[in-house]
C-alpha cells in the first residue's frame, strides 16, 4: 500500500482518505479542509501500513470510497484506541466482491481476466456516468499502466478471499443512486439497518463533486 500526505501543515486533525482501486495522488489532490491534514492511501497490492503517520492527531475523520471501503475496514479494525471522530463510505461496501452486498464475483472475475488499457478506459467511463464527468476525470486521471492495476486487482481479490469480515463500524454510507460498479440495491442491503445512509440521486460511482463536497463539509 502507498500513503502519501496530500497536505501536511501540522494540524492536530487529519482526514484519512481510503480511494479506491487504480488510484494515485492525482486523483484526489483537491481541496481539504482549513485546519486538516490529509493522508491518502492506495495501490492495495498489499495491505501493510503505517500507523506511525498517525501519532500526534488527535482527531481522525476516515473516509473510504470503492474498493477502500474493504480495505480501511481491514485496517481500521486492527487499531481501536485511535481517535477517530467520523467514519464515512463512498459508494462501497464492507464485501467488495458479493453477489448481494458488492461486486458479483462473475463481474469482478471478467474484469480482472479481461482488463487491459482498453477495457480500462471502458471502466473508466462507466465510472464517471457521463460524458461530462469522464472529461473532468482524465485531467486528474491516475498515471498508472493497466498491468499495474491488474496486479493490485488480483491482489485485493486474493486478499478479500483470505481474510475474515471486519467488526469496524462505520457511522455514514453514502450511495451515488447512479453508480454502475457497485449497484446501489447492493450497498443498501449490504448497510441496511447498520449505518445511516445518504443517497445522492444523481451520483455514479466517481463524481469529483460528491467527494469534494462530502470532504469539505465533514466537520
Amino acid at each position: 500500500m502507498k500513503q502519501r500526505f496530500i497536505k501536511k501543515e501540522g494540524n492536530s486533525t487529519l482526514l484519512l482518505f481510503f480511494a479506491g482501486w487504480g488510484s494515485d495522488e492525482n486523483l484526489f489532490a483537491g481541496p481539504v479542509q482549513e485546519g486538516c491534514d490529509c493522508l491518502l492511501c492506495f495501490d492495495y497490492k498489499d495491505l501493510d501500513f503505517d500507523y506511525s503517520l498517525l501519532e500526534g492527531y488527535q482527531e481522525i475523520r476516515v473516509m473510504a470510497w470503492s474498493m477502500g471501503v474493504w480495505v480501511a475496514s481491514q485496517l481500521m479494525k486492527q487499531y481501536p484506541s485511535l481517535p477517530i471522530s467520523h467514519s464515512i463510505a463512498i459508494n462501497g461496501t464492507p464485501y467488495p466482491i458479493h453477489e448481494t452486498k458488492g461486486i458479483e464475483p462473475a463481474i469482478f472475475e471478467g474484469t480482472l481476466q479481461g482488463l487491459n488499457e482498453q477495457t480500462l478506459q471502458k471502466f473508466q467511463r462507466r465510472m464517471c456516468g457521463s460524458a461530462a464527468e469522464y472529461k473532468v476525470f482524465q485531467a486528474v486521471a491516475p498515471q498508472r499502466p493497466a498491468d499495474e492495476l491488474k496486479e493490485e486487482l488480483a491482489a485485493i481479490q486474493q486478499q478479500y478471499l483470505s481474510l475474515p469480515p471486519s467488526d469496524f463500524v462505520w457511522q455514514k454510507a453514502i450511495i451515488g443512486k447512479n453508480d454502475r460498479i457497485f449497484p446501489p440495491d447492493n450497498q443498501r442491503l449490504a448497510w441496511k439497518n447498520k449505518v445511516d445512509i445518504l443517497e445522492y440521486s444523481e451520483a455514479a460511482h466517481y463524481q469529483q463533486e460528491l467527494f469534494e463536497s462530502v470532504i469539505l463539509q465533514t466537520k
